[in-house]
């Protein structure tokens, strides 16, 4: 089966929740719920029974063993979601490769999971099941940190005008339509940058501002300079945004400035949800 991206116009109509069980869940789960509430949209919750065959033929009834922790870890979804979510599990050797799996079966217009593995050591980057589900989806990603709800005061876009950028900012507009919120643009460059490069980030913020006001919306753009993530999530924390949405790769006329560990960082960054998007 080929799998599709979904189009602004229709998402989300189907969200599909990652959940291992554990307390690092409870904000995508949360969160999930209330987005799926919102839009009446389809809620299922699913959970990856790890299957290795290597193990399979040495330890009895692993596959049992595997299913019923899976089961397990999709009961604080179904607490909280009620009889009318779905829930599922499927079996996997890798938990990404699971969950995109899942996606593309389920035709999910959007995966929501957690942004796990946020300590010391890690506080740069998004936990590794998430990252590698970032990487192997064509689907959107919301990423949402254990203590974060769903957004109610603005939504910042990141942009470079790349196609990834313009799908990025359909979902921007959607979101905001939907919860009725302004949104901040911003693009960002380095103290390296040619001065047509910055008037390039000028013209694909003045183009997102554009188009979201169109639409209807109250909007506002800046260029702003620095390490792409942290001006990112800057820019997010001084607008007082709850919500950040970034293209997952940028384009050569701005050195690829929205490349994936840069979508990374600004989850590990950011105390807020991350909507990270794909052309």
């Amino acid at each position: 089966m080929v799998a599709t991206t979904p189009s602004a116009s229709t998402m989300p109509g189907c969200i599909l929740i990652a959940t291992d069980g554990s307390d690092d869940c409870a904000g995508a789960i949360r969160t999930g719920i209330a987005l799926a509430h919102a839009r009446g949209a389809r809620l299922i919750g699913l959970s990856i029974a790890l299957d290795n065959p290597e193990y399979n033929t040495l330890v009895p009834n692993l596959h049992e063993v595997a299913e019923a922790r899976a089961r397990a870890a999709l009961q604080s979804f179904i607490d909280e979601a009620g009889a009318s979510a779905e829930a599922t599990t499927r079996r996997s050797a890798d938990p990404a490769d699971g969950v995109v799996a899942a996606a593309d079966e389920l035709s999910a217009d959007l995966i929501v999971m957690a942004e796990s593995d946020k300590n010391i050591l890690t506080r740069m980057m998004v936990g590794d099941t998430t990252a590698k589900v970032i990487g192997r989806t064509a689907r959107p990603v919301l990423v949402v940190p254990r203590s974060a709800h769903i957004w109610d005061k603005r939504i910042l876009l990141a942009t470079d005008g790349s196609p990834h950028s313009e799908t990025a900012a359909e979902l921007a507009g959607h979101f905001a339509r939907q919860a009725g919120l302004p949104v901040s643009v911003v693009s960002v460059v380095t103290s390296s940058h040619s001065d047509a490069r910055r008037k390039e980030a000028e013209r694909a913020v003045a183009a997102a501002v554009e188009h979201l006001t169109g639409q209807g919306l109250q909007a506002e753009g800046q260029v702003a300079e620095g390490r792409p993530d942290e001006a990112i999530v800057k820019a997010a924390e001084s607008a007082g945004a709850d919500l950040i949405v970034v293209g997952s790769h940028g384009r050569t006329g701005l050195t690829k400035i929205l490349l994936g560990s840069v979508a990374e960082r600004v989850i590990g960054h950011a105390a807020c949800p991350v909507l990270v998007v794909k052309a």
